[in-house]
C-alpha cells in the first residue's frame, strides 16, 4: 500500500503546468513592478525627478 497520490493523467499535468506558468508569469510582473517602484522612488529622493 503506498501513500503517494495516483498520478495524475497527461490532461492533467498539462493543466497544472498551464496554471503553474500562469502563476509565475503574475509573480514575475508583481515583482518588476515593485523593483520599478523602489528604483522611481529612490530617484525622487535623491532629487534627479523631483
Amino acid at each position: 500500500m503506498s501513500d503517494f497520490p495516483p498520478r495524475p493523467t497527461a490532461a492533467q499535468a498539462e493543466e497544472l503546468t498551464r496554471r503553474q506558468r500562469g502563476r509565475n508569469v503574475a509573480l514575475i510582473v508583481v515583482l518588476a513592478a515593485v523593483a520599478l517602484l523602489f528604483f522611481a522612488i529612490t530617484l525622487v529622493k535623491l532629487g534627479h525627478f523631483g
